[in-house]
């Protein structure tokens, strides 16, 4: 059994880690009787840790969320993972936040215990990010919407298209998603009576209504899945439907989230939902998987493969080395060049 200064530390951690215990299962990853756990949690509660008991059949511990909440406890690779998420939005896509998240890390730093801070400082030495210049987030907008889709309480809110025309709208939202450096609001916006995506970065003014709703069936299998064909349809001409004769987790290496959606079909093919202004473009990128393939829509480019298929047999019908032989059929023999030089002349 462990010593309970560190036992204590453990508890806490792991009531850190799930918002619900119950006394059995916190008793057996302890390793301690029941008694002795509930002596712990009257420990923590004395230190000023707020752990709630939960009554009833189903009941156990919570550790409530308080504006006395002492520090967090966390294991070295909950350490290093929040001073690389800090280190990343120092340079992310959420406006105003860089400066914050720089002094966050710096006290964050200041804590870490020597190895841990070398591994942290290893990150942030050797990695270069490549970031390039797009829009950015108001946190209070995200923070805005985030709450609405949690709450289930219709959002209003002024939006500028890309065309520079604006509207005021009101939705229910659904998700946010995150997709190329820009955030996404999936809703339904009751006005128009259908699903909408909109960038968070052309809201003004988001605001709660106070209103609830009762959320309605996806259009889609995920919100992210709904998002990228949204995102497709607006800036393609072009949307494809092909089957691949791969296992998914292959073309996923090949595929960027905003390029396409695939969707498994078995352990050996999958499906893609892709998109491109136009059908060379769309036919080269199929191409380049390097896999065998069935094209299903748009009939354009069923029929733009078709055409392309035909060309390369021609191309691969012709022998190595030889001219094509339609090409040297046309081409006029020495004499009838010399025939026909004479004739033009004057």
């Amino acid at each position: 059994m462990a010593e309970t200064p560190s036992r204590m530390l453990r508890l806490l951690s792991l009531l850190q880690n799930s918002r619900d215990w119950s006394g059995r299962k916190l008793a057996e990853r302890l390793d301690v009787s029941p008694r002795t756990l509930r002596r712990d949690i009257e420990r923590l509660r004395d230190l000023g840790y707020p752990v709630h008991a939960i009554p009833g059949v189903g009941g156990g511990y919570r550790l409530e969320a308080g504006a006395n909440l002492p520090p967090l406890l966390l294991d070295d690779d909950e350490a290093v993972a929040i001073a690389v998420g800090l280190r990343t939005a120092a340079g992310g896509t959420v406006a105003d936040i860089e400066e914050t998240s720089v002094r966050a890390l710096a006290k964050l730093e200041q804590v870490l215990p020597s190895r841990l801070r070398r591994r942290v400082n290893a990150l942030q030495t050797y990695t270069v990010p490549m970031f390039g210049a797009g829009p950015t987030a108001n946190p209070d907008h995200l923070a805005t919407v985030a709450q609405a889709c949690r709450d289930l309480q219709r959002l209003r809110f002024t939006y500028c298209k890309r065309n520079g025309d604006e509207s005021s709208r009101l939705v229910e939202p659904y998700r946010l998603v995150h997709v190329s450096r820009k955030w996404y609001l999936m809703a339904w916006d009751l006005e128009r009576e259908d699903w909408r995506t909109f960038r968070v970065d052309r809201m003004a003014s988001p605001l709660l209504t106070g209103v609830r709703f009762r959320q309605r069936e996806l259009p889609a299998e995920d919100a992210a899945t709904y998002v990228a064909q949204s995102i497709m349809s607006a800036l393609a001409g072009y949307r494809a439907l092909v089957t691949l004769h791969a296992p998914v987790e292959v073309i996923a290496e090949r595929v960027h989230p905003r390029d396409g959606i695939l969707t498994p079909l078995d352990s050996h093919t999958c499906r893609l939902l892709t998109a491109a202004d136009s059908l060379q473009w769309l036919a080269l990128t199929i191409g380049m998987f390097d896999v065998e393939f069935e094209v299903h829509e748009p009939p354009e480019l069923v029929e733009y493969v078709r055409t392309l298929s035909e060309r390369f047999g021609r191309a691969a019908a012709v022998a190595p080395g030889r001219p094509d032989a339609a090409a040297t059929a046309q081409a006029p023999r020495a004499g009838q060049t010399q025939a026909l030089s004479e004739r033009a002349q004057p």
